[in-house]
């Protein structure tokens, strides 16, 4: 009987000391769910025989990069043999949406076929999934975990308002220009405002008006 206490506490020691692999995300401060990046990539085959789109082609981008609903946080490659005329057409037409080529081209299906320029929107997106996430009961809560839906809220409103999700990998560095007039001026506003008391105490009367 004896032999039989002594494994049986063994065996609940060993099981209080084992490693849970699947539980270590809820066991810190960490959230639980976190934003994904997921990218994707489109392309457009742009007629140039001479190496220069014709304006019907420019006209055809333009429709296209309508159709996409280009803007901020869209990168633009263009990849092709023709060097500067296409290029420069693509250019000018991105530039209606504020925005400018990007270097390097990513690799796509498929060569570029001669007197084709080819550009490539790359667009990436971040969301929160399996949210909302309520795989687990809150309460009982013995082991003092974060709940399953920890991070849900905040890290989904982060993604969803973040202007170019890359901002959330690589971060953005700070302007190596500063402009001082700016940077003071909320200061300089508070020091010239003359002081509430200087126009003396308001005579309010609490008598209704006749």
């Amino acid at each position: 009987m004896r032999s039989k206490l002594g494994f049986v506490l063994l065996a609940t020691t060993l099981a209080g000391c084992s490693h849970v692999p699947y539980d270590e995300p809820s066991r810190g401060v960490a959230a639980v769910n976190v934003p994904v990046l997921t990218r994707s990539e489109f392309i457009f085959d742009a007629a140039a025989p001479d190496g220069a789109l014709s304006r019907s082609e420019s006209v055809r981008l333009d429709g296209w990069f309508r159709s996409l609903d280009l803007g901020y946080g869209d990168s633009i490659y263009v990849d092709s043999g023709y060097a500067g005329a296409g290029r420069d057409d693509v250019a000018l037409v991105a530039g209606r949406y504020g925005l400018m080529l990007s270097d390097s081209a990513p690799v796509t299906a498929g060569s570029v076929q001669p007197g084709t320029v080819r550009v490539v929107v790359s667009r990436t997106r971040a969301s929160v999934p399996n949210c909302p996430n309520w795989s687990e009961k809150a309460q009982p809560n013995f082991a003092n975990r974060s709940i399953s839906n920890t991070g849900c809220a905040v890290n989904g409103n982060l993604a969803a308002m973040v202007a170019n999700p890359e901002d959330l990998i690589y971060g953005r560095e700070g302007s190596s220009v500063v402009d001082v007039m700016t940077s003071a001026k909320a200061v300089q506003s508070y020091r010239s405002a003359a002081p509430t008391g200087t126009g003396g105490l308001q005579d309010i009367s609490t008598k209704k008006d006749k």
